[in-house]
């Protein structure tokens, strides 16, 4: 397998973090976003959305889309559930953190690393209520849950957690939810874990 990827980026992290859970060996190859490499007509074969992180399962057969990714990638693994009802709820907290969590604390977080915070600051204050709204929502479930799904860690942890730790690099203060911040480090726990600046 070959993984397509920016380092930085929490997507891209979600998929390098299961793929070692999952024991599973694979290539790295980084595509420099800022540098447009995800824009060239070479790129665009494998993701014509532009965009990473892209897993190569097989020559010239691609799979985007990072949720995706680590739904294919857990089936049949013990990162998936068996019984439906928790299928679903697995699928409910991933669409929870595209359209709810990621637009606001993603994207906050990218505008800091890439020096654009500035710029940005109306647009970054925007996205404190929603970002704020999205932990806070993540905060209730977790004082009565060790993980999101089934208290059994699945990818709805995974892809949860990939921007929620590293939130406050896009200004979210997490002292403000302690169950949060004791579910990271549960997460943080799990076997073969790696940190999003672990490259393999």
């Amino acid at each position: 397998m070959k993984l397509y990827e920016y380092s930085l980026s929490g997507n891209c992290y979600k998929v390098r973090l299961l793929l070692n859970q999952l024991n599973i060996s694979f290539a790295r190859i980084e595509i420099d976003i800022l540098k447009g490499e995800s824009r060239t007509p070479e790129f665009l074969v494998k993701n014509p959305n532009g965009r990473i992180p892209v897993l190569e399962i097989e020559p010239d057969k691609f799979i985007f889309e990072s949720n995706a990714i680590i739904f294919y990638l857990s089936e049949g693994t013990k990162f998936f559930p068996t019984e439906q009802f928790e299928r679903a709820q697995v699928m409910q907290w991933l669409f929870f953190e595209q359209y709810s969590h990621e637009p606001f604390i993603a994207t906050s977080r990218f505008w800091y690393m890439t020096g654009k915070a500035e710029e940005y600051q109306e647009a970054l204050q925007q996205k404190q209520a929603p970002g704020y709204a999205a932990l806070g929502v993540m905060e209730q479930h977790l004082e009565k849950h060790d993980f999101f799904v089934g208290d059994f860690y699945t990818i709805a942890d995974i892809g949860l957690f990939a921007y929620t730790h590293v939130a406050g690099e896009g200004g979210f203060d997490l002292t403000r939810f302690p169950a949060i911040q004791t579910w990271i480090d549960r997460v943080k726990s799990q076997p073969r874990y790696i940190s999003m600046t672990q490259l393999t």
